[in-house]
């Protein structure tokens, strides 16, 4: 007896079905591509026992002949391609015909639809079934509802690993506002156990449905919609500002003409975008919606459509990064350091007012008396005082006064400038001060007495070197390649990290796509930005604050306010003066 078997065709039916159906979830994201691709206005899902019992999607869209439901349930069968080539220029969210064939294998399957709200017919098929369906004439107004009954009743061993319906529900109504969030425009209803537990009615734009399902109260009010584009495709980006900032990227979703897809390059390019707005550590809200000639991507590499391949990925992370960029520089830009609008005030009403402790030892700093100098222009090299030139010489004093009141906890300068105390983190501000000199001007580089040498662990490192080199000596980085290693000649002056620590930077570099200078310029200025507890004697730091209060962007690289501001009005509100 042979070892290889040819499984029975139902078998077989089965086995193909579980990629495509392998939860409740997926007969949900299924059925909604359906009645979406069918023209509707509202699409309504309704669940029950967690949509391992029924469940069931009903549209108004146009609705199928008699002669279409006869064939829809079959392998392979669909409206929407007719040819290998379709695949190319797919425009639909379904198209191989797996889903409703692949929804019978594993469950009972009734199909109700009608063309004119007046005919209709009802299909129905069991899992297994050879023979024809039943079909039958019913009523029904115009559209189509497809229900799925007792899903792997006659495959235990699928059953089995479900989880619990609390959770196979939860999915479910994940799926539906993945569906929902791309489609503005249509109406949903989610039903669960005969409940109703979302209604979204129709919304003007992306960023209003994704408020509608992912925002909640104020922080509505901090989400942007953005707009960019390319060859062959555009983009609109949905980003919160650095107010709803969040610890993890649970609330970050990409699409693709109207698909959730799993894609770390477009998440990457949220984050870069962004990058320097955020705190340490933390993490935009938005959503991504890249809408591309379907001759650009290819969604056939997935049984569930969950990833795209792309034909010129960078393309796209470079048109996402740089928008996001655009518009957070000018957000700043035309956001001044206000009580109104920036978060940057410190209120003592919130935090301290009724601390007697805090409030002696504030009015202790500002009754001290101040050391009043002309503040100056100018920051030299790494190791020169920051109020020389490059060549040591002093610095030109400049119009205009500033006091200088001392250091706070080695850390921080106190600076008086009008009526407004400031308290300034001396790190950030370096950091954001070399950072922005980095990216406007050429970066200094000397040759190495000895060559670091190293070696690459994939093929993707050895890549990005090559395809790189000439990009990576504009930074200041020069390496070249012989005997099956690599061998760095020149790094950025004053470089100070050690050979392994080195070779992890440059190669970290890899991820940022068209950014590799923003990321390399935010290393530099974090490894070359004077540390907490570092020395600055007075006339120093009075440069230093005159020159980061004049810094147009008011964050570090990294995201962290580079200072802290309090008025003499809040400070004599905490007093209790006012």
């Amino acid at each position: 007896m042979t070892k290889i078997q040819v499984l029975p065709p139902e078998e077989a039916r089965k086995i193909a079905a579980g990629e495509v159906i392998d939860r409740p979830a997926a007969l949900v994201r299924e059925f909604m591509d359906n009645a979406i691709d069918a023209g509707c206005s509202l699409v309504e899902v309704s669940i029950e026992g967690g949509g391992i019992i029924r469940t069931e999607v009903s549209d108004d869209g146009e609705g199928m002949a008699k002669e279409d439901l006869e064939l829809c349930w079959l392998t392979h069968a669909t409206s929407k391609i007719r040819s290998l080539d379709d695949l190319k220029i797919a425009e639909t969210l379904g198209f191989r015909g797996e889903a409703l064939a692949a929804a019978s294998a594993v469950s009972h399957l009734e199909i109700l639809t009608s063309q004119n709200g007046r005919e209709a017919w009802k299909l129905d098929v069991g899992p297994g079934e050879k023979s024809p369906p039943l079909l039958e004439q019913s009523l029904r107004s115009r559209g189509t509802s497809v229900r799925a009954l007792g899903l792997f009743d006659t495959i235990p061993a699928r059953k089995r690993f479900l989880k619990r319906e609390g959770s196979e529900a939860a999915s479910c109504k994940a799926i539906f506002n993945d569906k929902a969030m791309a489609f503005p425009s249509l109406g949903f209803r989610f039903m669960q156990d005969g409940t109703l537990k979302t209604f979204l009615s129709p919304a003007s734009s992306l960023k209003e449905r994704f408020s509608q399902i992912v925002i909640s109260g104020n922080e509505a009010s901090f989400l942007h919609e953005i707009a960019a584009s390319g060859t062959g495709f555009s983009a609109v980006i949905v980003v919160g500002g650095p107010e709803i900032f969040r610890n993890d990227k649970r609330q970050q979703y990409i699409f693709a003409n109207g698909r959730r897809i799993q894609d770390y390059s477009l998440t990457q390019a949220l984050e870069y975008g962004v990058q320097g707005w955020f705190p340490n550590g933390t993490h935009p809200v938005g959503a991504v919606f890249v809408d591309i000639d379907p001759a650009l991507a290819d969604f056939n590499i997935h049984p569930a459509k969950r990833e795209v391949r792309f034909a010129a990925p960078g393309s796209i992370h470079h048109a996402i990064t740089s928008a996001l960029r655009d518009f957070c520089h000018h957000r700043n830009l035309s956001t001044a350091p206000t009580d109104e609008n920036t978060g940057r005030e410190f209120h003592f009403d919130t935090f301290a007012a009724n601390n007697e402790s805090s409030r002696m030892a504030m009015e202790a700093l500002l009754s001290k008396p101040p050391e009043f100098v002309s503040f100056r222009t100018g920051w030299a090299a790494e190791g020169s005082p920051p109020y020389a030139d490059q060549q040591g010489n002093p610095g030109t004093a400049k119009t205009g006064s500033i006091r200088y009141l001392g250091r706070l906890f080695d850390l921080f300068i106190l600076a008086q400038k009008e009526d407004r105390l400031f308290i300034i983190d001396q790190h950030a501000a370096h950091e954001r001060i070399l950072y922005d000199r980095f990216l406007n001007s050429p970066i200094p580089k000397q040759e190495l007495l000895v060559s670091i040498p190293f070696t690459v662990e994939s093929s993707e490192d050895d890549s990005f070197l090559k395809t790189r080199q000439t990009d990576l000596e504009k930074l200041g980085i020069e390496i070249t390649e012989g005997d099956g290693e690599w061998l760095i000649e020149a790094l950025p002056a004053d470089w100070r990290l050690n050979d392994e620590k080195t070779v992890q930077a440059i190669l970290e570099l890899k991820d940022a796509g068209e950014d590799i200078a923003e990321r390399w310029a935010a290393t530099l200025s974090c490894h070359g930005a004077i540390k907490d507890g570092d020395y600055l004697d007075p006339a120093s730091a009075l440069a230093f604050a005159e020159e980061a209060l004049m810094l147009p962007v008011h964050l570090c690289p990294h995201g962290r306010p580079i200072y802290f501001e309090l008025s003499r009005e809040n400070l004599l509100k905490a007093v209790k003066r006012i």
